[in-house]
């Protein structure tokens, strides 16, 4: 029998089990779930640590959780989520029944209505907390790399949501690819072992090892577990005990598959065949199966399970299956059977499988040589039944298979055409981008042009940066969606709408706004007013927030999924941040979904003071790179670049917009491109170049003109002011308030209403200087912006010290504080130059403070009002285990040792 885990414990990895261990105690003492990504090359060791610590947490009373990815089954929607959350099934009746019935829809145990990942990541959620009421869970997650796309973003949904719950989700990957998508972007990784840890290992696998073996060995397997155990077991025992010099050249690395291939060519032909329906199956099998050769029974199959078992290709696990070693074995396996019998073992594992089983119509189809129209027929049906359940990732793969399948061409292009539109669905643009050029190839039949169209300029926005194709196809595409009687394509048109809006935001291009204006009334509500808000805000978009937040609570969850990129950006144009609505779209997996919800976010930690956050919109800028998003890539840099220019870092700013400008300009991206303009002007306000920044602003929006085509008019528009103010144009600084109030700022929201009031304060004369600037300082939800409001207060400060110099400090105070939480340096002196000017000492902070990082200042601020690491973390979007985490490293640099002496600290500081 060989031993699967390997016996003895773990050796090494003391940093690793010692992060396992602390959320493993976390969670069992009730301070909170959490979730790590173990990320490393095959047999590095991976799934022994998972084993140590299913081991650990049984001891600690956990009940363990368990799924294993395997590449086999990755069409298989919802497969592995089916594994972890079967041994709790019986409990679902505690559900809500929507919920229930959207679990058991996705799960395959009923039929339905697809759900919405909101519901079925919600669902298990609520399934696994009911579950950790009676102890503690730990989750693990084998070969996450392998896992169906559509569990592997519930299980991400999970540990975004796990901060209050005992529950602990372990996971592991292979590091040739992205991270799985919504895991930590720094994954754990689990790398070669040390070399005395090396050593260890050798010796306790192989105790009788000559020393200049042992020597050879270790640095041929340069630290790889599977290497230091499997290598020694190639060699003869002259080579074992040093007799004899050992071979030229062992096999390290990537070449670790070669390994097997000498114990699979000695296997007899009964126990290959074994071998490779396991490996094909999913890396197990049993006589219970149907999958065993007819000719090994009886005798026969307990003298293959022999063989099997002392070639250590393969043994039997806790549950009496055949299961290979390692994910290693099973590609080599498959590597070295020969295409008739790889075909022939397909067609005995479709036969031991159901009829309209998913995977029994993959193995038809990897058996089948020649085209087969049934075949693809029935393979496409059971795509869209995939689709139909919210697999759409599962079902872009069978819908391609069916394609390759098709006899005719039409049909082909069809099919290929529906999986490109579900692979863009379920996020997988690079796939999408593959099937787009394969479709390019030939004609595209017309009943299915406004889907290829869609296609295609889904693929050219979101991965080439390029929107000709959305001027061409798009306009076509909807006048024939529009058409008496046309397919709908399941809401295409609104799809199509969207992406056509976003074509002309971007670029303002003439023709892309007259085509949407044209189809305006056969597009929903939303579609209509999110055209509202984005076409000329200055004349269009009054009442738009309102608006948005009636339509967002008359949305059903399953309406608010297809509309999640509409609720998006239309919030976006009038800097509306809806808690609740963010909590719902928040829930959708998908990156096509997940990555605009990031980019709202980075925009609006930007006006709302969370400027901690900036340098998560280089990360998430990474992560699109690496799927393929390289407009989201664009615009997650674009968005960093508001912070950098907000502090006055132009070293920071000028190297974003050399990597970004020319893409946009080649791209005709003014949105981008008209925004780096306006954000250098901000850099030059920051550091006094007053002239500098007039001039960059007057050629975006020249004084008393709130043109067209920026409809993001309202950001320079206190910047305009305060240039043509401290230029002395307070002529040209009137033009543009009476413009903004002809506009009506104060009825579009109530950030263009506060920006409208803190420019009229600084253009008012004297006399009613003090009014103004209070009167902006009371609009309704001004504190939201802490960066203008800190501005505006800077400058009441500076009025008030030439007029009113006792009442100077407090405002001046307020916004030095804001400014330094932001570290915005520039502003931060101004405001310093200011106070000492009043007669106020501004020396240095204190040398704790001064260690405060900008979001443990506001959590060392928060909590010296009293408020408990609960209310903290939900002002600011942190789990009350983050804040503690915080805390326990504010308290010593403050000198200090209780939440009662944070108020003192912080005033002594300052």
């Amino acid at each position: 029998m060989v031993s699967l885990a390997g016996g003895g414990g773990l050796v090494g990895r003391q940093r690793e089990t010692a992060l396992l261990s602390h959320a493993l105690d976390d969670a069992r003492t009730g301070s909170g779930g959490s979730a790590t990504l173990l990320r490393g090359d095959a047999g590095i060791g991976k799934t022994a640590l998972l084993e140590w610590t299913a081991a650990r947490a049984h001891d600690a009373g956990f009940a363990v959780l368990r799924a294993v990815g395997a590449e086999a089954e990755t069409e298989l929607a919802f497969g592995a989520l089916h594994q972890v959350l079967w041994p709790l099934l019986e409990r679902s009746r505690a559900l809500p029944p929507r919920r229930r019935e959207a679990l058991e829809c996705a799960l395959g145990l009923r039929e339905g209505l697809p759900p919405n990942g909101f519901m079925v990541g919600a669902s298990a959620l609520t399934l696994l907390a009911e579950a950790a009421r009676r102890r503690p869970l730990l989750l693990l997650i084998d070969d996450l790399h392998w896992a169906d796309s559509s569990s592997a973003t519930v299980f991400a949904f999970l540990h975004r949501r796990i901060a209050e719950l005992p529950l602990v989700i372990v996971g592991t990957c292979r590091p040739d690819g992205a991270a799985p998508e919504g895991w930590p972007a720094q994954p754990v990784e689990v790398g070669a072992l040390a070399s005395a840890d090396a050593d260890a290992l050798l010796r306790r696998q192989h105790p009788g090892l000559a020393a200049s073996t042992a020597d050879r060995v270790l640095r041929e397997a340069a630290g790889n577990p599977l290497a230091l155990v499997e290598l020694p077991r190639q060699l003869r025992e002259e080579h074992l005990k040093g007799i004899v010099p050992l071979p030229e050249r062992l096999p390290l690395g990537q070449r670790l598959e070669r390994l097997f291939a000498g114990r699979l060519r000695s296997l007899s032909a009964p126990a290959a065949r074994t071998l490779l329906l396991t490996a094909l199956g999913g890396g197990t099998t049993s006589g219970t199966t149907g999958t065993w050769p007819h000719e090994v029974t009886g005798d026969a199959a307990e003298a293959v399970l022999d063989e099997i078992e002392g070639s250590g290709l393969a043994g039997l696990d806790d549950s009496g299956r055949l299961a290979l070693r390692h994910p290693l074995v099973r590609s080599a396996v498959v590597s070295a059977a020969p295409g008739p019998e790889l075909r022939e073992a397909h067609r005995t594992l479709a036969s031991g499988l159901a009829a309209d089983d998913p995977r029994r119509l993959v193995h038809e189809a990897s058996a089948a040589l020649v085209p087969d129209e049934d075949l693809a027929a029935r393979l496409q049906e059971a795509g869209r039944r995939l689709a139909r359940r919210g697999g759409d990732a599962e079902a872009a793969l069978l819908l391609d298979r069916a394609a390759a399948l098709s006899a005719d061409p039409g049909s082909r292009a069809r099919r290929l055409t529906w999986a490109a539109v579900m692979a863009a669905r379920s996020g997988r643009l690079t796939y999408t981008v593959k099937l787009v050029e394969e479709l390019r190839q030939a004609p595209v039949p017309a009943d299915i042009a406004p889907l290829f169209a869609y296609a295609v300029v889904y693929a050219d926005q979101s991965h080439r940066v390029d929107f000709a194709s959305s001027c061409t196809l798009l306009p076509e595409a909807l006048d024939a969606l529009a058409a008496p009687g046309a397919e709908s394509f399941g809401g295409l048109a609104e799809q199509a709408y969207f992406k056509l809006l976003l074509a002309a935001t971007y670029t303002d291009d003439a023709q892309i706004w007259s085509a949407l204006e044209r189809h305006r009334e056969n597009v929903s509500p939303l579609a209509r007013l999110c055209h509202r808000a984005w076409s000329d805000p200055a004349r269009t978009a009054h009442g738009v927030s309102e608006e948005l937040r009636q339509l967002v609570r008359e949305l059903s969850e399953e309406q608010e999924a297809g509309s999640a990129w509409l609720l998006l950006w239309t919030a976006s144009a009038v800097d509306l941040a809806d808690d609740d609505m963010w909590r719902r779209i928040r829930g959708q997996h998908a990156y096509a979904t997940q990555g605009s919800v990031a980019k709202a976010r980075c925009y609006q930690d930007f006006l709302r003071g969370n400027w901690d956050a900036a340098d998560d919109c280089l990360r998430e800028a990474e992560t699109a790179e690496e799927l393929g998003y390289h407009c989201n890539a664009l615009l997650f840099r674009h968005y960093y670049a508001h912070f950098a220019a907000g502090r006055g870092d132009e070293e920071a700013l000028r190297e974003t917009e050399r990597r970004i400008r020319p893409v946009a300009s080649r791209a005709g991206m003014r949105f981008v491109t008209d925004h780096l303009t306006h954000l250098n002007a901000l850099a030059a306000l920051a550091h006094g170049r007053h002239e500098d920044a007039y001039r960059d602003l007057a050629a975006l929006t020249p004084p008393g003109v709130l043109p067209r085509g920026l409809p993001w008019f309202h950001l320079p528009f206190f910047d305009f002011v305060d240039a043509a103010v401290h230029t002395g144009r307070r002529q040209e600084a009137r033009a543009h308030l009476a413009a903004g109030r002809a506009a009506r700022m104060t009825e579009i929201s109530a950030h263009h209403a506060f920006l409208l009031a803190a420019a009229t304060a600084l253009a008012a004369p004297d006399e009613e200087a003090d009014a103004r600037y209070r009167d902006a300082c009371a609009v309704p939800g001004a504190d939201q912006w802490a960066f203008g409001l800190a501005r505006l207060r800077l400058s009441h400060g500076s009025w008030l010290r030439r007029h009113r110099r006792s009442e100077a400090h407090d405002v001046l105070r307020e916004a030095h504080r804001t400014f330094r939480a932001l570290r915005a340096r520039p502003w931060e002196e101004r405001c310093a130059q200011e106070l000492r000017a009043a007669g106020h000492r501004v020396g240095p902070a204190g040398a704790g403070h001064a260690l405060l990082t900008g979001q443990e200042l506001r959590i060392a601020e928060l909590a010296a009002t009293g408020l408990t690491n609960k209310d903290i973390g939900k002002q600011l979007r942190l789990s009350p285990r983050t804040v503690a985490a915080h805390l326990y490293k504010i308290f010593p640099k403050l000198g200090i040792t209780s939440r009662a002496a944070l108020a003192r600290a912080l005033r002594d500081e300052r």
